[in-house]
């Protein structure tokens, strides 16, 4: 089995924005926090980061900035997907000249391609860096789903070290665990399904629900590898209205608005972002006092 990136949980970061610009102050704070609460890795310029809004210099800027704050103190996994394979490889070269420890690549969306066109997409992107590569699974956004005779194909290259698997599709992640035959590294990218995707074998979760609980998602992982299946589950179960609130909007409105509450930064997005309803917001808010998060107003 080649390395892994991680072992745990990856925070898939917010991008903190004031004014239109990356507030790289609330940023830096952002990630020493979670490194301090214990988190295995941060994923930054991903869906939650609003990766689709920034310019490609706002990208690598923000990925340089975060690999210079974490210092090696954890793996930085830069988001560096697209749908245009030499744009994809371009921000991946850029990304790995910045420091990344590896990349995450979702797959091409709108002009979606067919399995074959994935495998030369993400062979050629493969080909092109020397970090290890995650690939990202995630049909609900880009209409494109890897089959598990997909990854079967892609497991030997020596790059690709990793799936983040967001299909919600429990029986085709079994067949595909099963035909990689521990070539490849699984996460799980629901928070929702952490507990299932590790009984299968996954080795962790790439996290929405850790940025605002990175101690209490990494407890869900470790309770299950201390043999403590129930334990898990029942966290997991517990800390399920939270994660179906974090997602009652599009992400990463709910979360971004849930890191305001904590008075972390501003409630400030992207456009065609727009902030939640008042209404799912105090859902938001009473769910988060719930699990004992204090909230400002």
């Amino acid at each position: 089995m080649k390395k892994e990136v991680f072992r745990g949980v990856a925070t898939a970061l917010i991008t903190p924005f004031c004014d239109r610009r990356v507030d790289y102050e609330a940023f830096g704070n952002i990630i020493d926090a979670q490194i301090e609460a214990g988190v295995d890795a941060l994923v930054v310029c991903g869906t939650t980061g609003e990766a689709s809004t920034l310019t490609d210099e706002e990208q690598i800027d923000t990925i340089a900035f975060a690999v210079k704050r974490a210092a090696g103190r954890v793996p930085v996994i830069a988001g560096a997907g697209s749908n245009d394979t030499p744009h994809a490889i371009a921000l991946c070269k850029g990304s790995c000249e910045v420091g990344a420890d590896a990349l995450l690549l979702v797959t091409p969306y709108y002009n979606k391609t067919s399995q074959r066109g994935l495998i030369h997409h993400y062979s050629e992107i493969a080909d092109s860096v020397t970090k290890p590569l995650i690939l990202y699974n995630v049909p609900s956004r880009t209409g494109l789903n890897i089959a598990p005779e997909t990854y079967a194909a892609l497991a030997d290259h020596p790059n690709i070290a990793g799936i983040k698997e967001a299909s919600g599709n429990i029986s085709a992640i079994a067949d595909s665990i099963s035909l990689v035959d521990g070539r490849l590294t699984f996460y799980s990218g629901n928070d929702d399904q952490i507990t299932p995707m590790l009984a299968l074998g996954a080795e962790g979760v790439v996290s929405v629900l850790s940025n605002i609980l990175p101690a209490e998602t990494k407890k869900i992982c470790t309770l299950f590898w201390e043999g403590k299946t129930k334990e898990s589950a029942e966290l997991q179960i517990r800390l399920l209205p939270l994660v179906r609130a974090l997602f009652s909007d599009v992400n990463p409105i709910p979360v971004k608005a849930a890191m305001a509450m904590l008075g972390v930064c501003r409630e400030e997005l992207r456009m065609p972002l727009y902030p939640m309803e008042d209404g799912k917001r105090e859902k938001l808010r009473a769910f988060m006092e719930k699990a004992g998060l204090k909230t400002v107003r």
